[in-house]
């Protein structure tokens, strides 16, 4: 019996098999957790497609986080198929290219308002329209995927700032969702080589730099660690927890130059 045995999640952000989603969504299933996956817009097929890669494949529903009444026919479908829900998995990210890698100066708003929409302001979309769901199941956990946003990373700038919001607004959450025994909690990953991250300028620097300064290494083409982090808090290991940043990134983060 696996740590999510019998558990319905919904996971987000899966698009190619090198996605992080991907990985958990794969662990997920192994541990006992019956999934189903969304896509948007252009790479819904693309998700389709990845979706049969898995040992059991998954519905997917169509979710774009910008348009409001796709959050709530998700929940409805959800609502259809299971009745409640137990965890979710936030996966979601994107950023204009005028908001990355430019500097932080000169990024129109519309473009990091665009951002900040997508990568933090959609858990709070995903988190309302599934809030009904987890009451009916007792509670459950909302496990979002985060890059420290604590530094100021090389050519990550409003993707940075989008980040420091999400973890933000990740502790509000977890302070109005308590009563509702609904825990929200991320993981904050290492670099990991997937379309997403081939998208930010000087990715380079961090495949360069990570594995020899981490205290554990690290490898930019393995995502196992991270996916095993949010499955066990995506199971009911961690009953207390919440509001917390697990960071999965070798312990780079604790350590200085």
């Amino acid at each position: 019996m696996g740590i999510l045995e019998g558990k319905k999640l919904l996971v987000t952000g899966v698009l190619t098999d090198d996605s992080l989603a991907f990985g958990v969504a794969r662990l997920a299933q192994s541990e006992g957790a019956e999934i189903v996956l969304t896509g948007f817009g252009r790479g819904l097929s693309l998700t389709q497609r990845v979706a049969r890669k898995l040992p059991e494949p998954p519905e997917v529903l169509e979710l774009d986080v910008s348009e409001p009444t796709h959050a709530t026919a998700v929940a409805e479908a959800l609502a259809e198929r299971f009745g409640h829900l137990d965890g979710l998995l936030h996966s979601i990210g994107f950023a204009p290219a005028s908001c990355l890698g430019n500097g932080i100066l000169h990024a129109e708003w519309k473009d990091v308002a665009t951002a900040i929409e997508i990568s933090a302001y959609s858990l709070k979309t995903l988190a309302a329209a599934c809030l009904p769901l987890f009451e009916a199941a007792g509670g459950g956990s909302i496990v979002g995927l985060d890059f420290d946003a604590t530094v100021a990373w090389p050519g990550y700038d409003w993707m940075g700032v989008a980040k420091a919001a999400l973890e933000s607004l990740a502790r509000y959450l977890a302070r109005d969702l308590g009563p509702s025994k609904v825990r929200v909690n991320l993981v904050a990953a290492g670099p990991v080589r997937t379309i997403a991250a081939k998208s930010i300028p000087g990715f380079s620097v961090f495949e360069e730099t990570w594995d020899g300064r981490a205290p554990l290494g690290w490898d930019v083409d393995d995502s196992e660690a991270v996916a095993r982090a949010c499955v066990a808090l995506l199971s009911d290991w961690f009953p207390r927890t919440t509001g917390e940043i697990v960071h999965v990134d070798g312990g780079y983060h604790a350590v200085g130059a």
